[in-house]
């Protein structure tokens, strides 16, 4: 069986991904101790380690035939970048070198790296792809809405696969049919409001009956964001991008809720057995921050195909 490390493993969706395309995961690790307690939980039978990768010892972590990558991704999101002077996003944007010093040691046959697609603007981006081709990889781009994937989530990435091969390997991506918003989220669960109520926002009352002329009683829309903060969004397509923090609401009829972390996280495609904290924000951080595993396998088994 082929094997896999998981840099920046998160709640596992990389990982996730990977076992059901049939790769052991050997190997995870993860700044945040919370991360790693629930990627242990989720992925027993892998090491895991706690460390910023920056000062990771490579010669410690076991031979692999895929590393799989999502390094921090808020110093290049449009939604959180900043430039560069920033020393918070300058520090998360380099976290990508730890991909290359992992690389230079182990010299995988391939290299998966996830991150939004502002991740190729980056001003140091042009040095990063020479240092991989320094180490013989040559990487091809694919900029992928994970909703054509299966995830009934509309969520644009890049996904770079790196192969040491004598010319860039670009994957197979099938297209599969959109999955709904419908087919996760629970209606007739959850702590519901009234929408009227005192404090409500008039910027939420204007959502929502914006959202009621489109859809009728039952709709989702975001809290806050532009697009389909203005007009609701339809239950029978997928739902937008799921973020770190709390985002989508539900509206039924003249009561509304926000979306529960049991529901952001099948949004994201995590089975319905993962564990996970009983802390709500916890939980909605360490989804928003995932690859939706189901991408991860798609990705991976188109690898596998055209190798």
């Amino acid at each position: 069986m082929p094997t896999a490390i998981d840099l920046f493993a998160g709640l596992g969706g990389w990982s996730t991904g990977a076992r059901d395309a049939g790769i052991e995961v050997i190997w995870a690790a993860n700044h945040w101790p919370v991360a790693v307690e629930w990627h242990s939980a989720n992925h027993p039978e892998a090491i895991h380690v706690c460390q910023d990768l920056h000062q990771a010892d490579w010669s410690k972590v076991p031979a692999h035939d895929i590393m799989l990558a999502s390094p921090c991704c808020q110093g290049h999101s449009k939604a959180r970048g900043k430039k560069s002077g920033n020393a918070q996003h300058d520090a998360s944007r380099s976290t990508a070198w730890a991909v290359v010093s992992a690389a230079e040691f182990h010299r995988p046959d391939v290299v998966l790296v996830e991150n939004v697609e502002e991740f190729t603007d980056w001003a140091l981006y042009p040095a990063w792809s020479q240092a991989m081709a320094a180490l013989g990889y040559m990487i091809a781009p694919h900029v992928v809405d994970c909703a054509d994937l299966g995830v009934p989530q509309h969520r644009v990435r890049l996904f770079l696969v790196c192969t040491r091969s004598k010319s860039p390997l670009m994957l197979e991506l099938h297209r599969r049919q959109h999955v709904p918003a419908a087919s996760f989220l629970e209606f007739d669960a959850g702590r519901w409001s009234p929408i009227e109520k005192p404090g409500r926002a008039q910027a939420t009352l204007d959502r929502v009956r914006n959202g009621r002329e489109r859809f009728g009683d039952q709709f989702i829309m975001p809290y806050y964001g532009k697009g389909s903060g203005l007009t609701g969004r339809d239950i029978n397509r997928p739902i937008g991008t799921i973020t770190t923090l709390d985002r989508w609401a539900l509206v039924r009829g003249d009561q509304m809720r926000m979306l529960s972390a049991n529901e952001a996280l099948a949004a994201m495609s995590f089975p319905a057995n993962t564990l996970r904290p009983d802390n709500h924000r916890l939980t909605m951080h360490m989804a928003g921050n995932a690859v939706p595993p189901l991408a991860g396998r798609r990705v991976i088994e188109a690898l596998m195909e055209a190798a």
